[in-house]
Formats: structure tokens, C-alpha cells, sequence
């Protein structure tokens, strides 16, 4: 078990875990004083695009060669991480539902948790893990001030904030936890920016 602490720290777990809590209970406090409105998607977007931008920088390790050398499979390490960091930003939140029952839907979570972490993953292969939010930070900011979706190629670009039932945002949440899972695990972080 003494690996699996060192592999905590060196990721940063513990403060990532920390800034997960932190911005679910301020969602649950902002969500009980009914600024968002029941039903209204923005608000448990955002505290799960916090959640997945705050462990993302856990991605990538302290040192990019050891990552890429280390005598042990990093892939199914690197996939576990991805995955299990979804799953407590999606938990996290959960609770916090079970106490504000009209913040979001847990299909709605889970779907929005997975697709944020098929993000921050693909952000980490392309940038590391320091630079891994960018890609969740823009298409929330686009998700909050895009028009109302009257095509599918802008339900796609809209899926943050579609209905938890609609089609088009859980295909587009499962592909990108998919393509951003594989493509992390297989390459690692930074694998394009350092060229393979």
C-alpha cells in the first residue's frame, strides 16, 4: 500500500480531493438559496467541470521521462486514474444531491462526469496535466453562452447542458470518456506536445 500513497502525493490527490468538496458544498449552498432554479443544468455543470478541472493536474507526474521509462504498465495505472477520479467527482456531487434534490439528475452527473474526464484526459495527452483544464474550461464557457441548440452538430457542441435523457449529450459524453480514457492511457501526458 506504501506505492499507492507515494502515487497519491505525487498526483496530488489529497488537494484535488479537497478543491472537489470545496466547490460541491459552494454549489450546494448557491443552489439553496434557488439562484439557478430547479431543473437549470449550468450550475451542476460547472461544479462538475471544477471537479474534473481540479484533479486533472493530477494527470501527469512530477517527472514526464520517469512516466514514460518506469519499469511498470502505466496504462492500465493511467486508466484507473481517469476513471476513478470520475467516479469521486461524480460521487461528490451525488451526495451533495441527495441533500438539494433538484440540483441535477444522477444520469445527468454521470454522464456529464464521464464526458468532462474524457476531456481533462485528452487536455493531459496534449498538454500535460497543468494545462489539461483547458479543454473543459472552454467548452463549459461555450456551453453557458451558446444559443439554444437547433441542430445536432450544436446539441453536440451543447452537450453539457442538454436533458439527461437527450440522445445526442450521452453519446457525445461516451464518446469523448472513451477517445480521452484510451488516448491518455496509451500515450501518457504531454505525449503530443513532446512528440510521441
Amino acid at each position: 500500500m506504501r506505492w499507492l500513497t507515494l502515487y497519491a502525493r505525487s498526483r496530488q490527490v489529497p488537494a484535488s480531493l479537497a478543491a472537489v468538496v470545496i466547490s460541491a458544498v459552494a454549489v450546494w449552498a448557491l443552489a439553496g438559496d434557488g439562484s439557478g432554479g430547479p431543473g437549470d443544468p449550468r450550475l451542476p455543470a460547472l461544479v462538475l467541470a471544477a471537479g474534473a478541472m481540479a484533479v486533472s493536474i493530477g494527470l501527469s507526474g512530477q517527472d514526464l521521462a520517469l512516466d514514460r521509462t518506469a519499469a511498470i504498465r502505466w496504462a492500465p495505472r493511467r486508466a484507473a486514474h481517469v476513471l476513478l477520479a470520475g467516479a469521486v467527482v461524480a460521487a461528490v456531487l451525488l451526495a451533495v444531491r441527495a441533500m438539494e434534490k433538484d440540483l441535477a439528475t444522477a444520469a445527468f452527473i454521470v454522464r456529464d462526469s464521464a464526458g468532462l474526464m474524457g476531456l481533462v484526459a485528452l487536455g493531459a495527452a496534449f498538454s500535460g496535466g497543468q494545462y489539461a483544464w483547458v479543454l473543459p474550461f472552454a467548452w463549459l464557457s461555450y456551453s453557458f453562452f451558446a444559443p439554444a441548440p437547433t441542430s445536432t452538430a450544436m446539441e453536440v457542441a451543447s452537450w453539457m447542458v442538454l436533458p439527461p435523457d437527450a440522445a445526442t449529450g450521452a453519446w457525445t459524453a461516451v464518446v469523448l470518456a472513451v477517445v480521452g480514457t484510451t488516448v491518455y492511457a496509451v500515450a501518457g501526458p504531454r505525449w503530443f506536445a513532446s512528440g510521441g
